[in-house]
C-alpha cells in the first residue's frame, strides 16, 4: 500500500537524517566548530539534534526523494 511505503520511507529517511547530524555535530563539537548549539531547545539530545524536528526531516526526506526520482 501505498501510505505504508511513505511512512516507512519517511521514518527511514529521519532516522538517517538525525544519525547524520548527530555523527558530524558529535565531530565538529570534539573540535569545538559545531556551527548549531541545540542546548537550549526542550527536546534536545547533548546540543547536537532537536528531536522535535522530526516531522521537519520526515518531510523533507520524502521531498529529496520525490526531487531525486525526477531526476533519475
Amino acid at each position: 500500500d501505498w501510505m505504508d511505503r511513505l511512512i516507512r520511507h519517511g521514518i527511514l529517511y529521519t532516522v538517517l537524517i538525525f544519525m547524520g547530524e548527530y555523527f558530524f555535530g558529535s565531530i565538529l563539537k570534539a573540535y569545538g566548530i559545531c556551527p548549531w548549539d541545540y542546548s537550549a531547545a526542550r527536546f534536545q539530545y547533548r546540543g547536537i539534534i532537536r528531536l522535535d524536528y522530526a516531522p521537519l526531516w520526515f518531510a523533507a526526506g520524502l521531498i529529496f526523494e520525490k526531487i531525486l526520482a525526477k531526476s533519475a
